[in-house]
């Protein structure tokens, strides 16, 4: 290639434009598309029926400049790369770019890069590709379903429900998850059982553990206090032997590297970052980072992808790091490679960190808040997953009382391994602690020194989590990485579900648009249905099927639901029903109801027009003030911190940053409190004349005594800052288009699923 040709790449954002920019030089320029500049039009339908379902696409307005100033670059060029994102949607802008640009073909060579690294950019640019029309075809036809079941079943919810109302393909599935689990939980019959604990101490020796009830001899469930009193009766005055003591040595393996499902639960989990926040933060870490004596650095690869797979290279870089880092031993002995799932497209790597030696620490005063906390657990993700397993010694002892059986179990760690730098988190913390047992032998008698027995109930099935939703997608297949957290976006910001206490639950509205739903469009709604269609994209994507027949066989039926569903309800009006609470309107003693406007839900007087009377939704929880005794609600700081105060507001005047539980204090009855933020946290007791109290400063909290002043003027409480956090890292002016990018690239992410009238 002579120096003397013009080279344009065109990339999506300023900031990834940056960081390819400095590593291909002075021979190439770099311009940004700013996210899509070409779609349907949002005042129309945009699709030709009569022409085989041909789209309509134009310019997107407001980008007018930008299409201007790439048509004058593509004109003076002799090379134009498309260095879009890899994945469908980035196909697609390249194919848009082309057109809309007007880009001969011996002009047009498509780069990808699943991480942006000088060695990854460069190998790239020399070896460009045509566009993969396959790719843009499955988008297409994505898009396209989107926008026909958006904007055809939108206006039967505006007349039969609601104004403004709209519908979208795989958010109606994922909503109607959120209702079939509230619908489980309200049929849910709890169960009751017990369990039974004894305390044993060996005879003459030191040595004393505790045993739980397990059968007579095979495992038997108490049902009822009468079966634990038949046990305590069969157990008096009879001795106790050690029936079994197994040693052994337990193994536990690493999680995986990350894919886009996975990283979305534990972004979740652990950093209590939404989905959408997760994907943003990761798009800024992939695009590239302003880092001290390095310039800017793309940190992780590409963050969209269903692949566990990792290239050599990477595989031999985190060998060569954990023996530097931790000694040999702390190795598996040989690359780790994780089955990849069946369905998965397998297109890109895992997400990992392009260069495992930039370690978190090194480079936290470079990075955001966000960006450290994803970082690090990206970089400790993948670390772990190469290394060694961790070794637990474990023992199991069986005590036995006539035919009763007992069983006690207890590891402790004898190798960390890959638990020195991570270990995956959990949705539900439901082990139980366990108490180190004595060196015990077989045929050892035992002495009872106490029992104890408990009264359970089975619990229903949790509601979801952001998390736990994303889960249950990936493994009913619905939806695809790219489009996971713009559907829980889009299903909390059209108010079908609301999240309280970081759990997901329908709304009255959700309920009775998915009610009409199951009844009159069953397919839309339909789990098995929606995989079924991602994978007909999948093919059409593998070059097995025209996208077009994907849309004439879901037209045909859909049509014919759709005219069958406007004569069904022609004289139909379907009432959402009001959301009644415990606050009494104080003007005319009616419950008042939870409405929904501009700014969200509010309470509002179910007496309008006659009582006009509305207040703040404000979120009651358990527990009672130490003050006055009246209740407790949640609110929220002007920086946006959860506090909690007295119900009565003013009139009391409490007001803290610690949460109140439902536990009261054992020695004085008061309410109990924990600290604020995620895990377990041990409840304390703030009543100062209680033998348990906990003073301010052992509660863990960073104190910002500067800020007191400004807060108590606010009204809100300042004995501590609210959630302790690692303080934010100094921005430079270059990370400012990072930002426009998240803004521009989450519109571009929610427009590949929306399909729902404007």
């Amino acid at each position: 290639m002579s120096n003397e040709q013009t080279n344009l790449v065109i990339v999506e954002s300023p900031s990834k434009a940056k960081t390819i920019g400095k590593y291909l030089g002075p021979g190439y320029q770099v311009k940004a598309s700013m996210g899509h500049l070409r779609d349907l039009p949002k005042s129309k339908m945009g699709i030709d029926f009569d022409n085989d379902f041909e789209p309509h696409y134009i310019p997107m307005k407001g980008k007018e400049s930008v299409i201007a100033d790439l048509k004058k670059a593509a004109k003076e060029s002799d090379n134009i790369y498309l260095a879009t994102d890899p994945d469908r949607e980035g196909e697609a802008i390249s194919w848009h770019l082309k057109v809309l640009l007007n880009i001969p073909d011996e002009k047009t060579l498509r780069v990808t890069f699943n991480e942006i690294t000088k060695n990854v950019v460069t190998k790239s640019i020399q070896s460009p590709r045509g566009i993969d029309y396959d790719l843009v075809d499955a988008q297409q036809a994505r898009r396209v379903l989107d926008r026909i079941v958006g904007y055809e079943l939108s206006p039967l919810l505006w007349k039969k429900i609601r104004r403004g109302l709209s519908a979208g393909r795989v958010q109606s599935v994922a909503t109607r998850m959120v209702v079939d689990r509230e619908n489980e939980i309200r049929a849910f019959v709890p169960q009751e059982y017990w369990s039974l604990d004894v305390d044993l101490e060996r005879v003459g020796k030191a040595g004393r553990f505790r045993a739980r009830f397990y059968g007579d001899p095979k495992k038997r469930e108490l049902k009822s206090e009468e079966d634990v009193q038949a046990v305590v009766q069969s157990l008096e005055g009879r001795p106790f032997t050690v029936q079994s003591v197994k040693r052994t040595e337990k193994r536990r393996s690493p999680a995986p590297p990350f894919i886009t499902s996975t990283l979305q639960q534990e972004a979740s989990r652990k950093l209590n970052m939404t989905p959408r926040r997760t994907m943003a933060v990761a798009q800024q870490l992939y695009e590239g980072v302003d880092i001290t004596g390095e310039g800017t650095l793309g940190l992780i690869t590409y963050m969209r992808t269903d692949s566990t797979r990792l290239s050599e290279d990477a595989l031999e870089a985190a060998k060569a790091f954990i023996t530097q880092r931790y000694g040999a031993s702390y190795y598996n002995g040989a690359h780790r490679q994780f089955k990849t799932k069946g369905g998965a497209q397998d297109a890109h790597e895992a997400i990992r960190p392009s260069n495992v030696h930039l370690d978190p620490e090194t480079i936290a005063g470079d990075l955001t808040r966000d960006q450290y906390r994803l970082y690090k657990l990206i970089w400790s993700r993948f670390v772990a997953c190469q290394m060694a397993n961790a070794l637990y010694d474990a023992i199991a002892i069986e005590a036995v009382c006539g035919d009763n059986v007992f069983r006690a179990n207890h590891q402790s760690l004898k190798f960390a391994g890959f638990t020195a730098v991570y270990e995956e988190g959990k949705d539900d913390e439901t082990e139980e602690v366990q108490s180190p047992l004595p060196d015990l032998n077989e045929g050892e008698p035992l002495r009872l020194a106490g029992r104890q027995q408990e009264q359970h109930f089975t619990q229903p099935p949790a509601r979801y989590t952001e998390a736990t939703l994303v889960r249950a997608m990936e493994e009913k297949g619905v939806g695809r990485p790219s489009t996971y957290a713009a559907i829980i976006s889009t299903i909390e910001d059209r108010e079908y579900v609301i999240k309280q206490d970081k759990r997901l639950s329908p709304t009255p509205l959700g309920e009775v648009v998915n009610g009409l739903m199951m009844e009159r469009f069953n397919d839309i709604v339909d789990v098995e249905f929606t995989a079924g269609m991602e994978e007909r994209l999948d093919q059409v994507e593998e070059g097995k099927l025209p996208w077009k027949t994907v849309i004439r066989e879901f037209y045909n039926e859909f049509s014919k639901e759709l005219a069958d569903a406007e004569e069904a309800l022609k004289d139909v009006r379907l009432k959402v029903p009001d959301e009644e609470t415990d606050e009494v309107c104080e003007l005319c003693g009616r419950k008042m109801v939870i409405k929904s406007g501009r700014f969200g839900r509010f309470l509002a007087c179910p007496g309008y027009p006659e009582c006009k009377n509305t207040k703040p939704l404000m979120e009651r929880m358990p527990g009672r003030c130490p003050k006055c005794g009246s209740g407790m609600i949640k609110r929220k700081s002007k920086k946006g911190y959860a506090y909690y105060a007295c119900e009565r507001g003013a009139e009391c005047g409490f007001m803290t940053w610690d949460v109140p539980t439902e536990f009261d204090c054992p020695s004085c009855g008061q309410t109990m409190f924990k600290k604020s933020g995620r895990g377990q946290m041990k409840p304390f007791c703030i009543n100062e004349a209680c033998p348990n109290f906990l003073p301010e400063d052992q509660r863990g909290y960073r104190r910002k005594p500067a800020e007191a002043a400004k807060a108590a003027e606010a009204g809100e409480p300042a004995a501590e800052e609210a959630p302790a956090k690692k303080p934010a890292a100094k921005k430079t002016a270059a990370k400012k288009p990072a930002a426009k990018k998240t803004a521009s690239r989450k519109k571009a992410a929610e427009t590949e699923e929306k399909g729902a009238a404007q």
